[in-house]
């Protein structure tokens, strides 16, 4: 999984590269890119990454309470 600290600076750097260009198309999908980096930045600290029991395994599509 790409990491929350890449994903802000890619957003930053669209954001940037939107205010240099002359076509407002463009410009808003740059912008439009930008909040969907943000929107992924914010589903990610919205998880519960804490600390889990040992008998619960994170797999792919969530949580499975099968033990080890």
């Amino acid at each position: 999984m790409v990491g929350k600290q890449y994903l802000t600076q890619q957003a930053v750097t669209l954001l940037k590269f939107a205010q240099t260009v002359t076509d407002p198309n463009v410009a808003a999908g740059l912008v439009e890119k930008a909040v969907d980096l943000k929107s992924r930045v914010d589903e990610s600290n919205a998880r519960d990454n804490g600390p889990r029991a040992p008998d619960v395994m994170r797999t792919s599509d969530g949580l499975s309470d099968s033990p080890k």
